[in-house]
């Protein structure tokens, strides 16, 4: 029997842990895709405690412990930050095969040199030692940045943030880590939700540009896009649930938009043609400003309609969402490169089933590629099934390797994680004889170079 997640773990022969140990362990992080808070990396507080650290935005956990009949009360709710580790360390201690089960023992171990597996015979001990780590060496998001080795953090912001903490981390010179805002649209696209005229009038307010029609609402994202810019941004994102069937003109799409604006009903055939006419000009606006753009497919987000309304969103009330027709994604990505070419394109999925289908068309178009196991499919058989088939279907030496796509700042474990499942892969192809090139190079491409070349590719607005 093997040993409980020794330095060996998930690395199933030597090949695999010299490939690891001397090589995929020591190279830095480069996230660039998640939500974590510019205003804490800014203010760079310490912790309270490992229940704060630990659970505090961390919606995967929540998420768990939900699923292990824990009361809201100890998830989202007024409990003490000690109620909750103690729930949650209940609930981990029977997790199972779950990836988290394998973060939070990596969490433990990575910044607080615990190698104990939480449980609740051991969570008052660790409880104890974890807190007396994080006072002594006052552990604060950029201490566990620089621990994790991350050299690089795209943080999701909206078209409307005013990004004053990226502006103040520009001018940091103590900050070891470049932080930089992306773009985040999915607002924009919301023209059915309560609400969606005011986010136009702080949209208006924040570009200096009143929004009453198409022509200024372009406007508008263009010169918010270009302060984006301004700030370090290179990539963009959206992650809506549902992809048009058709594009809709520029004047279908300035009917749609003033009928919003006016809080008037929309059909589906009218928010289909505005959602067609919206990917296309951002996506030309991308490749215009020479940035990334990511496309999150089949999510369905806030189900629970009670947790929604007392907890808000990015409480764990989501789900995976339908497969979304290909011909659909074909026919986006097919108007973008027919007006003017594609921006470098990242497409994820939360459904599986899409896999093969998105690694298919991304070799049908230049600068489109598949992005890492999202999400619900961030657990080992979900990345070793996106290797895989970018590997049997695309080019794996192309691939971008992992974010955290976390509000986490212990996530990075999960990069470890990741890279030890690239690690046996890749050992296994080179022992079965089946490769016979540069594992190392391989590697290296995958979690690094890839990336670290789409972000070196960025310009400044003309």
């Amino acid at each position: 029997m093997k040993n409980f997640m020794d330095e060996n773990f998930l690395l199933q022969t030597e090949t695999a842990q010299k490939l690891y140990h001397e090589h995929a362990a020591k190279m830095p992080i480069i996230d660039y895709h998640c939500h974590l808070s510019p205003q804490e990396i800014a203010e760079n507080i310490p912790f309270r405690n490992i229940g704060h650290l630990m659970l505090g935005g961390d919606h995967y956990k929540w998420r768990l412990m939900r699923a292990a009949g824990v009361s809201e009360h100890k998830i989202t709710g007024q409990a003490s930050w000690k109620e909750k580790f103690f729930a949650y360390a209940q609930t981990i201690s029977l997790a199972a095969g779950n990836p988290l089960y394998h973060w939070t023992q990596m969490e433990l171990s990575l910044y607080f040199g615990i190698e104990t597996a939480l449980s609740p015979d051991t969570a008052e001990a660790i409880w104890n030692e974890a807190n007396c780590v994080i006072a002594e060496k006052r552990l604060s998001p950029r201490k566990l940045m620089k621990q994790a080795n991350t050299v690089y953090v795209a943080t999701t912001d909206d078209v409307a943030d005013s990004l004053e903490y990226h502006r103040l981390l520009q001018n940091d010179d103590t900050l070891s880590v470049k932080v930089v805002p992306s773009f985040r649209t999915d607002n924009l696209f919301l023209i059915r939700r309560t609400g969606y005229r005011s986010y136009i009038e702080k949209l208006s307010a924040v570009s200096g540009i009143e929004i009453i029609d198409l022509d200024s609402f372009d406007a508008a994202i263009e010169k918010r896009l270009r302060f984006f810019i301004e700030s370090g941004c290179r990539f963009t994102d959206v992650g809506v649930p549902s992809f048009p069937d058709r594009i809709g003109s520029d004047a279908e799409a300035d009917d749609v938009l003033r009928k919003a604006l006016a809080e008037e009903a929309i059909s589906d055939e009218e928010y289909s043609a505005f959602l067609g006419r919206m990917y296309l000009f951002l996506g030309k606006l991308y490749k215009k400003y020479n940035v990334v753009m990511q496309l999150h497919l089949a999510v369905q987000r806030n189900i629970n309609t009670p947790l929604f309304q007392t907890a808000g969103p990015d409480s764990g009330g989501d789900c995976i969402g339908d497969p979304i027709p290909g011909k659909h994604i074909i026919a986006v990505l097919d108007a973008i490169h027919q007006d003017g070419g594609l921006p470098e394109t990242i497409l994820y999925t939360l459904n599986p089933v899409m896999n093969d289908q998105l690694c298919a068309i991304a070799g049908s178009f230049p600068h489109v590629r598949v992005g890492a196991a999202w999400w619900f499919n961030d657990h080992k058989e979900g990345i070793e099934e996106v290797v895989r088939t970018i590997a049997r279907i695309g080019h794996v030496g192309s691939f971008l390797g992992m974010l955290t796509d976390s509000r986490s700042f212990l996530s990075y474990a999960r990069h470890d994680y990741f890279r030890r499942i690239l690690c046996s892969i890749l050992a296994e192809w080179q022992d079965s004889g089946e490769f016979s090139g540069n594992t190392e190079q391989l590697a290296k491409a995958i979690c690094c170079d890839n990336i670290k070349s789409l972000i070196e590719k960025g310009k400044k607005p003309e």
